[in-house]
């Protein structure tokens, strides 16, 4: 994959356990790093995945292969927030293909 296609500035967020002051403890999102992403709208052979899931993927996002990224963490990109469903590397360990549904932002 050419840099081009790697358009889209996103933050990648992880959740962090943050103690409350009288006990008990509150998620909270923390960005990570800031990455190049290609995001594009899920074809039909997402679907298979997706059923496998039981969720809806809502984007298919592409980035550099990173070896710290795993479903569950976040993606954002302007105003949008991703929850990655499941990262897919390519065969030559260059991309990580991203399986994504939309969440509410942090």
């Amino acid at each position: 994959m050419r840099a081009g296609s790697l358009k889209h500035r996103c933050g990648l967020l992880q959740s962090q356990e943050v103690k409350r002051p009288g006990g008990g403890v509150n998620e909270s999102w923390v960005e990570l790093v800031k990455l190049w992403a290609e995001i594009t709208i899920p074809t039909g052979r997402i679907a298979t995945v997706a059923d496998q899931l039981q969720r809806v993927v809502s984007a298919e996002i592409r980035i550099r292969h990173r070896a710290d990224v795993v479903a569950g963490m976040r993606l954002v990109h302007k105003t949008k927030t991703y929850l990655i469903e499941a990262s897919l590397p390519d065969n030559d360990q260059t991309m990580l293909r991203l399986l994504c549904s939309s969440v509410t932002n942090p």
